[in-house]
Order: structure tokens, then sequence, then C-alpha cells
């Protein structure tokens, strides 16, 4: 599994603070609004806000927050209106990444992201230079109390693609249409579901062979995170896991 998201595991274990928590919400928030706007406020039909509802939810998001979002997105409440925008670049040792925002001010928020790129050793490409090298999956998180074999067995019966090792949990990948008809099978087999959601996985992954090159990597990647607009990062680094308990320590 991709160092990223090992890393991303341990920022959620070390990231418990208010602020780390607010600013969660907020994100989450805009993607239920944006599902909203785009697909319909009714959870059934719209299968977009019915796993963003999801993952807020997981969250702790409070319901009537999430309910006043979906408004908010369907006009019946009046609100900001957010639009989706992503940008390609890389980290230090080219590593490639993908930063997928939600704004309600694309030049403001286009300066912000290449300002970060500037300052964190990275620097921005041209639309679809990095774009090629990632393709979108659904991904499931399940706690490591459940067996490989079992799990595994559980996965592809529902129509999984593959399971593999995510540092604490199993991480069950399928085809983004998938996502729903495979976590009911999942939780219907009786697995607990940590977390599901849409994302870019790496076709090929960048090892990242030093400490050093790893702390630029993931000062850039954080710097992005911290950014209000942005809703995702996705790389395409691998780091081994004797140099992430290096930076976890």
């Amino acid at each position: 599994m991709s160092g990223h998201s090992k890393w991303a595991t341990i920022k959620h274990k070390k990231g418990a603070q208010d602020k780390a928590r607010g600013k969660l919400f907020a994100k989450l928030i805009r993607q239920v609004e944006v599902a909203a706007r785009e697909g319909g406020g009714d959870v059934n039909s719209n299968a977009t806000l019915r796993t963003m509802f999801g993952k807020a939810r997981e969250a702790s998001v409070p319901l009537d927050t999430i309910e006043r979002a979906i408004k908010r997105g369907t006009g019946e409440l009046e609100g900001v209106r957010y639009e989706p925008v992503a940008y390609e670049g890389y980290a230090s040792g080219g590593i490639a990444l993908i930063v997928e925002c939600l704004t309600d001010n694309r030049n403001r928020t286009g300066a912000d992201i290449r300002s970060t790129f500037s300052k964190n050793g990275g620097a921005m490409a041209e639309p679809g230079s990095v774009a090629w090298q990632f393709d979108r999956k659904g991904q499931l998180e399940i706690p490591k109390t459940f067996g490989e074999d079992e799990i595994t067995l559980a996965a592809l019966e529902a129509g999984a693609d593959d399971v593999t090792d995510n540092g604490e949990n199993w991480l069950i990948t399928c085809a983004p249409s998938d996502l729903g008809s495979v976590r009911a099978s999942i939780e219907s087999a009786g697995f607990k579901v940590v977390s599901s959601e849409l994302g870019l996985v790496a076709s090929t992954l960048i090892s990242i062979e030093s400490e050093t090159d790893a702390r630029k990597v993931l000062k850039l990647i954080d710097a992005l995170e911290d950014n209000d607009d942005v809703q995702n990062v996705f790389s395409n680094f691998d780091i081994s896991d004797e140099i992430l308990e290096s930076l976890e320590a």
C-alpha cells in the first residue's frame, strides 16, 4: 500500500485536536453540499451524496449540520456556491500529486496552491501531465480484527478487485460504480467498515529512500491539506515502514 495512505492513518491518530476536527468537518460539509447540488438531495437516488453522507457521519459530523448542507446544495437554504477544481504538480524527487479542491473563488485557490507548491520545494504541472498516472477507485477499510483470508474471500464475492494491507486496517479496492454494492455486501456478511470513499490510486509507486526526502514530500502534502479549499491530495509515493515509524516518532 502507498506510503501516503499509511501517513494519513498516522496523522489521523495524532490529529485529534479540535482544530483538525473542525477542518475535517468543514471539508466534509462542502463535499455534501456539492454532491446535493449536482445530483439532488435524495441519498437513495444520489450515489455520490450517499457516499459523502456516510463519510460525514463516520467522522461524527452532526446530522442536523449535514441536513443543512444538503438544503444549501439543493437551494432550500441560501449558501456559498462551491465548484470542484483539480490541480496537478510534483513534489521533491518527481513525486506526482493531484490536489482536489472545492472553491468559491478559482483565482484565489489557484494562486494559493501554486504558492504552496513553490514554498515547499514542489512545482505545479500542466493539466493532464500527472492525471494519466492515476485511476479512480472505490476504497473501503476493514479492521484487522478480521483475518486476511476471510476478508479477501468476502471482498471478492462482493465484486471487489483487491485487498491489501493498510497498516491497522485491510484496504478493499473496487470499481467506483461498485462502491455502494460492495460495502452493502461486506456489511451484510458481518464485517465492520471503518471508512468508504472514492479516491485516485496511482498505477505505479515511486519509492522514497531517505528520511530527508520523505520529510520534504510530506511537508508539501501537509501544507496543501491545511488549505481549507483542499479536499484531497493524491500521490504516487511509497515510504518504507521503517522511515514512517521514524517520522511518527
